[in-house]
């Protein structure tokens, strides 16, 4: 290329747009921050230095075509860390934006936020002894300047526009559309129905003139609290949906209840008044709490901040301790069922042997006595029934709710087989049968050949002369080889009427330790 048709230039030329971005029309490399060559022929042609040296021509533009060099003005002018370009963004955004918008003018620059542009133009332009122009003589040292620019140049982070734009984000959450500053349905969406079609014509009466005027005025009262409600929202920021979500997330749930008790305040103050309302309501909830904390570790005898400290962090790990327990506990239990089904599978073919003497109970580990005497409902029990319990591993509760659905179911039918015990019981097969096994040899069910001491549902007081004493079990075979109808004193053995007071087998068989009701009678069957 002809060195004469080079016109060297530097800056921004007149046709320039201010603060755009400049890319190589070849290669589209960035070269708003480097050197670049502009085509003084063809209009907004730009090449990067790579390109240019190679000689690349497209379409119209050749490579003999005239063109400037165009660099970045870094030296400062007025200011260390302010250089000559920025100083005309600052002046030309101004200028655009108008005098005061430093949100804008500071996007324009693109480098400095508005505090900084604020700041620079009050002290350099309105604050100098030259007013209204810069003190124009100031000198820098270049390469200082030049060492404070690329330093700030490496540090600054360009401000990022806010553009607003009509996305899911937005757009279909609240209907809101930011280009026009409109929702899709409006407060008092309905007004314009009643004034759409209003015209005013020239010939009208007074009245007509006067109706239609009353009907304007109360349009625009709507309008007005439309108004007034956008402005709400768009002071309280509350279409950033996602941002206000965040922050209520990261509140306790305290804190997030006390918020949506007093939200009903926020439209009688202003954004600033609600917040310090809201901030002072805060801190009176956590005093409150901190006070609540301090007198719960008076009461446990915690006096010092470190003891405390301990206290809560034990306290915190207290529902997982007590989680844990309960799961080993249930693998505890279902070791032990599958342990006494193998074992009832294994004596399944073995014949039933009495509870109490028998091999199963010497071979089952007992419980400790002690922990079923110290249990719930343990004073409900007979000394025999404790051994019971301890045998086969059954606190008393459970023990006790078991033997009523047994006996009741005895006394409903009048016969107990041991096959229906698991059933009733919910009990593994080895502890059902022992359990009837134990209550077989209490005599409080039947057997074949055997007479049962059986209770019987309280109904009315019986006559004092029907009530006779049990006859004791070594009687039951003369009775049954004799009469049927064998009487004593007028009375016959084996009359379903026939009842006597509970003795042998007292009220505490069934409900022991309890008061039971004096009607209480049970019956003798063969």
């Amino acid at each position: 290329m002809p060195e004469s048709s080079a016109m060297p230039a530097s800056g921004l030329q007149p046709g320039d747009e201010v603060g755009q971005k400049f890319h190589c029309d070849n290669c589209q490399a960035n070269v708003t921050d480097s050197v670049r060559i502009s085509c003084n022929e063809c209009p907004e042609f730009d090449l990067c230095t790579t390109c240019f040296s190679r000689g690349i021509e497209l379409g119209s533009h050749k490579n003999n075509h005239a063109y400037r060099v165009v660099t970045r003005h870094r030296f400062p002018i007025f200011t260390e860390d302010w250089s000559a370009d920025e100083e005309l963004l600052l002046i030309d955004g101004l200028r655009q934006f108008g005098m005061g918008n430093w949100k804008d003018a500071a996007e324009h620059v693109g480098t400095r936020t508005k505090e900084e542009c604020e700041q620079h133009y009050m002290e350099v332009y309105v604050g100098s002894d030259t007013w209204p122009l810069p003190d124009m003589n100031r000198t820098f040292e270049n390469s200082f300047a030049r060492v404070m620019d690329d330093k700030r140049s490496k540090h600054a982070t360009p401000n990022k526009l806010k553009i607003l734009s009509s996305q899911p984000s937005n757009h279909e959450i609240v209907g809101y559309m930011p280009g026009r500053l409109e929702f899709e349905t409006e407060y008092e969406n309905e007004a314009e129905q009643v004034v759409k079609d209003m015209v005013i014509h020239d010939d009208d009466s007074i009245e007509e003139l006067e109706l239609k005027q009353i009907v304007l005025r109360i349009y625009n009262n709507r309008l007005d609290r439309r108004i007034y409600r956008k402005r709400f929202i768009f002071d309280r920021g509350l279409l950033e949906y996602r941002k206000n979500q965040s922050i209520e997330k990261k509140r306790p749930k305290d804190e997030r209840d006390l918020l949506n008790k007093i939200k009903v305040f926020a439209r009688m103050q202003t954004r600033e008044d609600f917040d310090e309302f809201a901030t002072g309501l805060l801190n009176e909830h956590t005093l409150r709490q901190r006070i609540a904390q301090l007198q719960e570790w008076r009461r446990n005898g915690i006096t010092t901040i470190a003891d405390g400290s301990q206290y809560e962090v034990e306290k915190s790990q207290r529902p997982s301790r007590r989680a844990t327990t309960l799961r080993d506990s249930v693998h505890l239990l279902e070791r032990l069922h599958k342990i006494v089904s193998t074992r009832a599978a294994r004596d399944s073919g073995m014949d039933e042997s009495p509870l109490l003497g028998s091999q199963k109970q010497a071979s089952r580990k007992p419980a400790n006595l002690s922990d079923i005497e110290s249990a719930d409902g343990a004073e409900l029990l007979l000394d025999s029934e404790k051994q019971v319990c301890s045998q086969l591993r059954i606190f008393p509760r459970p023990y006790l709710m078991a033997k009523e659905a047994l006996l009741a179911e005895h006394a409903r039918t009048g016969s107990l087989k041991r096959k229906q015990v698991q059933d009733l019981v919910k009990l593994d097969p080895s502890k059902a049968c022992e359990l009837y096994d134990f209550f077989v040899k209490s005599g409080w069910i039947k057997t074949h050949g055997q007479p049962v001491v059986s209770y019987m549902l309280p109904t009315a007081p019986p006559p004092a002369t029907s009530m006779l004493p049990i006859v004791p079990s070594s009687s039951a075979g003369s009775l049954n080889g004799g009469s049927h109808n064998a009487t004593t004193n007028g009375m016959r053995f084996g009359d379903s009427s026939t009842q006597a007071p509970l003795l042998g087998a007292s009220s505490s068989s069934m409900y022991p330790g309890s008061s039971m009701p004096p009607d209480t009678a049970i019956r003798t069957e063969y």
